[in-house]
Protein backbone atom coordinates (compact mmCIF):
# COMPACT_ATOMS: atom_id res chain seq x y z
CA UNK A 1 0.00 0.00 0.00
CA UNK A 2 1.25 3.49 -0.72
CA UNK A 3 2.46 5.61 2.18
CA UNK A 4 0.03 8.45 1.35
CA UNK A 5 -3.01 6.26 2.02
CA UNK A 6 -4.50 8.71 4.51
CA UNK A 7 -7.45 10.48 2.98
CA UNK A 8 -7.63 14.21 3.37
CA UNK A 9 -10.18 16.25 1.55
CA UNK A 10 -13.49 17.99 1.61
CA UNK A 11 -15.48 14.76 1.24
CA UNK A 12 -13.35 12.86 3.74
CA UNK A 13 -15.11 12.03 6.97
CA UNK A 14 -13.32 12.56 10.28
CA UNK A 15 -13.36 9.90 12.96
CA UNK A 16 -16.30 10.04 15.35
CA UNK A 17 -16.33 8.29 18.66
CA UNK A 18 -19.21 7.46 20.92
CA UNK A 19 -19.32 7.96 24.67
CA UNK A 20 -21.89 5.51 25.99
CA UNK A 21 -23.24 5.81 29.50
CA UNK A 22 -23.80 2.41 31.12
CA UNK A 23 -24.93 1.29 34.54
CA UNK A 24 -22.05 -0.24 36.42
CA UNK A 25 -23.38 -3.79 36.32
CA UNK A 26 -22.07 -7.11 35.09
CA UNK A 27 -22.80 -7.65 31.39
CA UNK A 28 -23.77 -4.07 30.46
CA UNK A 29 -20.80 -3.64 28.13
CA UNK A 30 -21.35 -7.07 26.58
CA UNK A 31 -24.94 -6.16 25.73
CA UNK A 32 -23.81 -3.13 23.73
CA UNK A 33 -20.98 -4.99 21.98
CA UNK A 34 -23.37 -7.85 21.09
CA UNK A 35 -25.88 -5.36 19.66
CA UNK A 36 -23.16 -3.93 17.44
CA UNK A 37 -22.00 -7.40 16.39
CA UNK A 38 -25.55 -8.42 15.46
CA UNK A 39 -25.48 -5.56 12.95
CA UNK A 40 -22.01 -6.43 11.61
CA UNK A 41 -20.42 -3.40 13.22
CA UNK A 42 -16.85 -3.84 14.40
CA UNK A 43 -15.55 -2.14 17.53
CA UNK A 44 -12.24 -0.61 16.40
CA UNK A 45 -11.33 0.97 19.74
CA UNK A 46 -12.61 0.80 23.28
CA UNK A 47 -11.90 2.76 26.44
CA UNK A 48 -13.74 2.48 29.76
CA UNK A 49 -13.88 4.99 32.59
CA UNK A 50 -15.51 3.48 35.63
CA UNK A 51 -17.14 4.95 38.71
CA UNK A 52 -19.17 3.42 41.53
CA UNK A 53 -22.54 3.80 39.81
CA UNK A 54 -21.88 4.11 36.10
CA UNK A 55 -19.29 3.77 33.37
CA UNK A 56 -18.44 5.80 30.33
CA UNK A 57 -17.43 3.53 27.47
CA UNK A 58 -15.84 5.17 24.48
CA UNK A 59 -16.05 3.40 21.13
CA UNK A 60 -14.68 3.95 17.66
CA UNK A 61 -16.63 1.74 15.27
CA UNK A 62 -16.59 0.63 11.66
CA UNK A 63 -19.92 2.29 10.80
CA UNK A 64 -20.67 5.35 12.96
CA UNK A 65 -23.85 6.30 11.07
CA UNK A 66 -25.46 2.93 11.78
CA UNK A 67 -24.30 2.98 15.40
CA UNK A 68 -25.87 6.37 16.00
CA UNK A 69 -29.16 5.03 14.63
CA UNK A 70 -28.91 1.81 16.71
CA UNK A 71 -28.17 3.69 19.92
CA UNK A 72 -31.10 6.02 19.37
CA UNK A 73 -33.42 3.17 18.38
CA UNK A 74 -32.44 1.17 21.49
CA UNK A 75 -32.50 4.15 23.92
CA UNK A 76 -28.80 3.79 24.74
CA UNK A 77 -27.62 7.08 26.28
CA UNK A 78 -24.64 8.39 24.34
CA UNK A 79 -22.87 11.37 22.89
CA UNK A 80 -20.88 11.65 19.68
CA UNK A 81 -17.80 13.75 19.02
CA UNK A 82 -14.94 13.95 16.58
CA UNK A 83 -11.61 12.54 17.69
CA UNK A 84 -8.11 12.76 16.24
CA UNK A 85 -6.56 9.45 15.21
CA UNK A 86 -2.89 9.29 14.35
CA UNK A 87 -0.56 6.54 13.27
CA UNK A 88 2.68 5.88 15.15
CA UNK A 89 5.11 4.68 12.49
CA UNK A 90 7.66 3.46 15.02
CA UNK A 91 5.12 2.27 17.57
CA UNK A 92 5.33 3.20 21.25
CA UNK A 93 8.67 4.99 20.85
CA UNK A 94 6.83 7.66 18.82
CA UNK A 95 4.54 8.62 21.72
CA UNK A 96 6.92 11.25 23.16
CA UNK A 97 7.28 12.77 19.68
CA UNK A 98 3.50 13.04 19.24
CA UNK A 99 3.13 14.66 22.65
CA UNK A 100 6.05 17.03 22.00
CA UNK A 101 4.46 18.13 18.72
CA UNK A 102 1.18 18.87 20.51
CA UNK A 103 2.98 20.71 23.30
CA UNK A 104 4.82 22.83 20.74
CA UNK A 105 1.42 23.88 19.35
CA UNK A 106 0.00 24.33 22.88
CA UNK A 107 -2.69 21.72 22.26
CA UNK A 108 -4.05 20.04 25.37
CA UNK A 109 -4.76 16.27 25.37
CA UNK A 110 -8.01 15.61 27.25
CA UNK A 111 -7.84 11.83 26.99
CA UNK A 112 -6.39 9.15 24.75
CA UNK A 113 -6.65 5.44 24.00
CA UNK A 114 -5.15 2.96 21.52
CA UNK A 115 -7.11 1.28 18.76
CA UNK A 116 -7.72 -2.46 18.57
CA UNK A 117 -6.79 -2.47 14.89
CA UNK A 118 -3.48 -1.67 13.23
CA UNK A 119 -3.97 -0.25 9.73
CA UNK A 120 -0.85 -0.94 7.68
CA UNK A 121 0.49 -2.90 10.66
CA UNK A 122 1.27 0.21 12.69
CA UNK A 123 0.16 1.33 16.15
CA UNK A 124 -2.72 3.80 16.13
CA UNK A 125 -3.69 6.27 18.84
CA UNK A 126 -6.97 8.13 19.38
CA UNK A 127 -6.57 11.56 20.96
CA UNK A 128 -9.27 13.87 22.24
CA UNK A 129 -7.70 17.32 22.11
CA UNK A 130 -8.93 20.84 22.74
CA UNK A 131 -8.13 21.99 19.18
CA UNK A 132 -8.47 19.18 16.65
CA UNK A 133 -7.67 21.29 13.57
CA UNK A 134 -4.46 22.68 15.06
CA UNK A 135 -3.45 19.24 16.38
CA UNK A 136 -4.07 17.64 12.98
CA UNK A 137 -1.98 20.26 11.21
CA UNK A 138 0.94 20.06 13.62
CA UNK A 139 0.99 16.25 13.61
CA UNK A 140 0.91 16.12 9.81
CA UNK A 141 3.68 18.72 9.74
CA UNK A 142 5.79 16.51 11.99
CA UNK A 143 5.20 13.48 9.75
CA UNK A 144 2.44 11.72 11.70
CA UNK A 145 -0.43 10.60 9.46
CA UNK A 146 -3.86 11.68 10.66
CA UNK A 147 -6.37 8.98 9.80
CA UNK A 148 -9.97 9.44 8.69
CA UNK A 149 -12.95 7.12 9.11
CA UNK A 150 -12.36 5.62 5.66
CA UNK A 151 -8.83 4.62 6.70
CA UNK A 152 -10.20 2.68 9.67
CA UNK A 153 -13.34 1.11 8.17
CA UNK A 154 -11.69 -0.71 5.28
Amino acid sequence: MPEALTTEGINSEGVRHFSVFLDNKVGALLEVVKLLGEHNIIVLALSIQDSAESSICRFIVSDPDRVEYLFEENDIPHSVSEILVTELKEGAVDLPNVLAALLKAEVNVLFSYPLLIRPRGRAVLALNVDDIECASAVLRGDGFPVLRQADLSR
